[in-house]
C-alpha cells in the first residue's frame, strides 16, 4: 500500500500508480473483497474473500484497470457509505508496467491466500511474466 503513500507532493509519481491514499477510515477492521474481473491472469481462480487489515480509501485514477474492489460500510465515515473502492489494478506507463495492491498492510495479511497469490502474480505481471 505505500506505493500509494509515497512522493505526496510529485503528481507525475501519482499520475504513474494511478491513485494516492487518502484515509483508513475505522483502522483495522474485518472487510470483503471482490474480485471484479475474473478473466485476468492475475485474479483469475480467485475467489471474493475477507481480510482484517486497514481499508484503503484513495484517489484513483479512472484509466486503471480494476482487477478487485471493497466497499465501504459507512460504520466509521458515514458520507462513504456504499462507496466502492479499488483495491487492486494494473496499468501501462509508458513501455512499463505498474501493479498496485493495497492490500498487505502488515506482514500477517500475507496469511490470506488470496492476498499472498495476487501480489504474486500481480509482480510477475508487471515484470511482463503474464
Amino acid at each position: 500500500g505505500g506505493l500509494g503513500d509515497s512522493f505526496r507532493n510529485n503528481t507525475d509519481y501519482q499520475w504513474m500508480v494511478g491513485g494516492q491514499w487518502v484515509a483508513h477510515p475505522g483502522g483495522i477492521l474485518d472487510y470483503d473483497v471482490n474480485i471484479v474481473k475474473k478473466d485476468d491472469p492475475i485474479v483469475r481462480g480467485l475467489k471474493d474473500f475477507r481480510v482484517k487489515s486497514e481499508q484503503y480509501y484513495m484517489h484513483v485514477d479512472p484509466s486503471n484497470d480494476v482487477l478487485a474492489t471493497t466497499t465501504f460500510s459507512g460504520e466509521e465515515a458515514p458520507w462513504v457509505k456504499g462507496c466502492v473502492m479499488p483495491v487492486v489494478w494494473k496499468r501501462r506507463w509508458g513501455e512499463g508496467n505498474v501493479f498496485y495492491s493495497s492490500l498487505g498492510h502488515a506482514a500477517s495479511d500475507f496469511e490470506v491466500f488470496e492476498v499472498r497469490e495476487i501480489m504474486r502474480r500481480g509482480m510477475l505481471w508487471a515484470m511482463g511474466e503474464f
